[in-house]
Parts: C-alpha cells; sequence; structure tokens
C-alpha cells in the first residue's frame, strides 16, 4: 500500500495553527494511508497560543500524526514593523523546513515499503512565500484558509482591481465606495476591507498571497458549501483551483489544551455557573485571543449589561502596552477596571472571568447568544452550536467576516460591524456607546427571532455536511482522492 505524507505549515497564530492542525487530523483520521506533519514556526505571537501548541503531544494527536516545532528566530518577525513579520519570518524558516522536509524524503527513499512519501506541502495563505520549496522537492502544494470561502474570493477580487485597473487599494479606507465582488451577493462597503489593504506596507503582502493562489493545486477551506454556497460557487468559475470546503472544522468540545492548572478549577467554576442558569438565558461575551478593550470602552459594556438585565459571561481581558505586539492579559483585579459596584449589583445574573473555554461554552444549553469579535473559527464555533452573534470586529478582516454574518448569511445581528482598531499601533478606536450595545443585546436574545431560526436550522446543516455523503465529507473524498492519484502519476512517469 503507497503512504504519503502531506507538510502543513501555517501562519503562527491561533485561528491559523488550529485551522491547520485540525484539517491535519481530520484527514490521517479519514485514510490510513496518509500522514501529516505541522510545523509550527517560531515565534507565535502569544501565550495562548504556545500553550495550546505545547499541548500537541503524540498522546493527544492520532496515529500518524505529529507537530513539530521549529527553532525559535526571536531576532526576526515580531520585532518587524507592521505585517513584515508574516514574510520576514517565513522567509528565514525556510531553511528549516527544507531540512525536516529532506529527511522525509530520506527515510522514504532508505525504506520505500515502510515509510510515506512525501506527497505535498499544504501551505496557509499568508505563508505562500514557501511555494518554491515545493518545487525544489518535485511535490504539488495547496493551500489552506483559516477564512472562509468569500474572503478567498475578496483576495482575488482585489488583487484583479490591483493589477489589471490599477486601483490604489489603500485610497478606499475614508470612501463612501461599495464594491460589487463575485463572492457576495451583497455590494461591500470599501471601508469594511481588511486591515491589511489599507496599509501600504501589508498590501504587498496581500496582493502576493492572492496572486500565488492562482497557482496551488487547490485550495482548502474551513468552511462547508450549505454555509457559503454562492461563495463556493464563484470560485468555481475562471482560472481558480478545485476548491475544497472541509468544515466546518473547529476544535471538539473536551480539549483541555489551553487550560493550565490554575485554570482547572476556573473551568469547573463557569461550566457549573452556566448548569445554574435557564436555557438560552444568557449572553456570551468574548473576544478572541487578541481581544480586548480601553477603560471607557470597558464601562459602556458594563452599563450595557446592567441596563439590559440579561444574563451574562464576560470574558474581559487587558489590553497591553501601545506599540507591542501582545496578546491581553489577565486583570488582577477586575473592580480596577469595572464601575463602582458594577460586580455586587450584577453578582446574581452575571459572571465576569478573565479566561473561556470557547467551545464547550458555546455548546451550553444555557448560552443564548455570543457577541463576538467575528473570527472565523469563532463564528463556526457559534454556527456549529446554533447559537446567533452580536457581531463587534476588532480587527483584520474581521469586518468583512461581520458584514458576511450580518448582510450575506443572516445568522447575526450587528452591535458594531465598521469597527477596528489596530494591534500594532494599540488604537483605541471608536468607543461604542452602552445605548448601541444594550440594542444590539436585546436583538440578539429575542426569542423567535427569525435570525435564531435560521442559526438552528445552519447547526443542524454544518453537522450533516460532516457526515458520510455530506458534502465536506465528500470534498475531503476527493482532496484525499487527488493526493494518491498524483503519487501514483509521478510513478508511471518514472516507470515510463
Amino acid at each position: 500500500m503507497k503512504k504519503a505524507e502531506l507538510v502543513f505549515i501555517p501562519l503562527p497564530a491561533m485561528g491559523h495553527i488550529i485551522a491547520a492542525v485540525e484539517i491535519a487530523k481530520l484527514i490521517v483520521e479519514r485514510d490510513d494511508r496518509i500522514s501529516t506533519s505541522v510545523l509550527i514556526m517560531r515565534p507565535t505571537l502569544d501565550s495562548t497560543t504556545t500553550k495550546y501548541t505545547e499541548s500537541l503531544t503524540p498522546s493527544t494527536l492520532p496515529n500518524r500524526m505529529r507537530v513539530v516545532d521549529l527553532p525559535c528566530l526571536e531576532h526576526t518577525a515580531v520585532h518587524n514593523t507592521g505585517a513584515s513579520w508574516m514574510a520576514s519570518l517565513a522567509e528565514a524558516q525556510k531553511n528549516h523546513v527544507k531540512e525536516f522536509v529532506s529527511k522525509i524524503k530520506a527515510q522514504s527513499e532508505l525504506s520505500p515499503n515502510d515509510s510515506p512519501r512525501l506527497a505535498g506541502f499544504v501551505l496557509d495563505t499568508f505563508v505562500l512565500g514557501m511555494n518554491d520549496l515545493a518545487g525544489e522537492f518535485g511535490v504539488p502544494w495547496y493551500v489552506f484558509s483559516a477564512s472562509g470561502a468569500a474572503f478567498i474570493g475578496l483576495m482575488l477580487y482585489l488583487q484583479a482591481l490591483h493589477d489589471e485597473q490599477k486601483a490604489d487599494l489603500p485610497e478606499y479606507k475614508d470612501s463612501d465606495a461599495e464594491l460589487e465582488i463575485p463572492s457576495l451577493v451583497n455590494r461591500l462597503p470599501a471601508k469594511l476591507l481588511p486591515s491589511l489593504v489599507f496599509n501600504r506596507e501589508s498590501l504587498p503582502i496581500f496582493l502576493g498571497a492572492a496572486r500565488r493562489l492562482k497557482h496551488a493545486r487547490g485550495i482548502l477551506i474551513n468552511t462547508f458549501k450549505e454555509l457559503e454556497s454562492h461563495a463556493i460557487n464563484s470560485l468555481s468559475k475562471g482560472e481558480i483551483p478545485p476548491v475544497y470546503p472541509l468544515g466546518p472544522i473547529v476544535r471538539c468540545k473536551g480539549n483541555s489544551y489551553d487550560m493550565g492548572s490554575s485554570q482547572i478549577n476556573d473551568y469547573k467554576d463557569i461550566m457549573q455557573w452556566l448548569d445554574d442558569q435557564p436555557p438560552c438565558s444568557v449572553v456570551f461575551l468574548c473576544f478572541g485571543s487578541w481581544g480586548s478593550f480601553s477603560v471607557d470602552q470597558v464601562k459602556e459594556i458594563a452599563y450595557a449589561l446592567e441596563q439590559c438585565g440579561h444574563r451574562f459571561l464576560w470574558c474581559l481581558r487587558e489590553r497591553p502596552c501601545k506599540g507591542k505586539i501582545e496578546s491581553p492579559s489577565d486583570y488582577v483585579n477586575f473592580q480596577e477596571i469595572l464601575p463602582e459596584g458594577f460586580l455586587d449589583r450584577s453578582v446574581k445574573i452575571g459572571k465576569v472571568i478573565k479566561w473561556a473555554p470557547q467551545v464547550e461554552i458555546l455548546g451550553h444549553k444555557a448560552i443564548g447568544g455570543f457577541v463576538s469579535h467575528c473570527g472565523w473559527n469563532s463564528t463556526l464555533e457559534s454556527t456549529l452550536s446554533g447559537v446567533p452573534i452580536a457581531t463587534w470586529p476588532l480587527y483584520g478582516e474581521q469586518q468583512f467576516n461581520a458584514f458576511e454574518i450580518v448582510i450575506e448569511l443572516g445568522l447575526g445581528v450587528e452591535i458594531k460591524i465598521d469597527s477596528g482598531i489596530d494591534i500594532i499601533e494599540g488604537a483605541i478606536g471608536e468607543i461604542v456607546s452602552s445605548d448601541d450595545i444594550k440594542r444590539g443585546l436585546k436583538l440578539l436574545m429575542e426569542n423567535g427571532s427569525e435570525i435564531r431560526k435560521k442559526v438552528k436550522e445552519m447547526s443542524q446543516l454544518s453537522r450533516k455536511a460532516l457526515m458520510e455523503d455530506g458534502s465536506s465529507y465528500s470534498a475531503l473524498t476527493r482532496l484525499i482522492e487527488d493526493v494518491m492519484d498524483n503519487i501514483a502519476c509521478h510513478d508511471c512517469s518514472l516507470l515510463s
């Protein structure tokens, strides 16, 4: 039996690593001919990500899968300005990747019947500069996206707009223009484009990734056909590689990878508190591993929660110092940041926490709504759990995701769509008033709403997509067939 190995290389950020690990895991669990290796470039950007990757040991991974830390290169990446760390880190790690992959190839040549043969690279959307390594080793390369299908369509559209129509994309930042993007049904306000596009330093990285997409053997996307049918259909037209919608691939409940020993008791306390709440009564506020707010904004959120009267579970973290690329930290004392007396007044209906086991919380029957930064992983986790979203994007492509959630898919309501901060510069951003937050919470928690019904339906469809003969199950079958067929064709060419 021929054996193959795929090498995944994600961007060293939480959502990207999770997507790579879960897709790699899915592949080996589906086909015992394939092994996978996920190479983690160092440094990763925050302690949460490091804690997660450290938990990915042989005892927690399926057979024929490994997660490998590449040597840490402290002098690169985070010490570069803006988004240049992505390109500089990938370039600096090339030799280490090459060394690792050379060992796979050498081992397969020594023991062709026992060792898997290198079958290809699976590269994160934003490390596609490593595609030349695939050429050196004579294997194909695939792309995997930690964002949705509509975002891939956006990348291709903006690249064509820049290269063919000579549009100056950063000028869209403050414009009132609306863009007709093939992967969207509705026109997108240009101000909702990803922050990478507005920055002249990071724009070449974004455009370079979009140009390379077209030369991949295939594009793996963590989405499913029923969720993004229009976007997926739009990608089947033109000179686009085959698209494989494999999702929703989310972190499994019961994984304690992001739980340190000090958080075990926190976890039990959180879940016990939820057990005591009525079904669909709690609004959950959580803004990802990089989500944090200014003192003034925290107070507006607290006022809104107190005034609306809904039960709440709020993950609150402290903003890092301006100018540092660091993830938020835990508050030593919430009393220092919250309005005076807030914790005492809300003790019967709410709970403020430092850390949140998000998958488990979203899957709990007490959760009725999710106030989210609209990271794509969080969007899928919420959809899978049947929980509607109130959008509050913060950075990156999250404004685009928020537009898709509310306008395109009808799976959420708006607190804000056009909010945004610069996590590099530490910009504060516009303060969202307690009235606007309260208005969004009221819509989010409305019983019997059309949005709530639609989310429940999409939750059922998401589970069916992963079942045998489901759309994502079938897409994974096609991907595996392509990988193995390519090896067979290579063997035939050698024989001839």
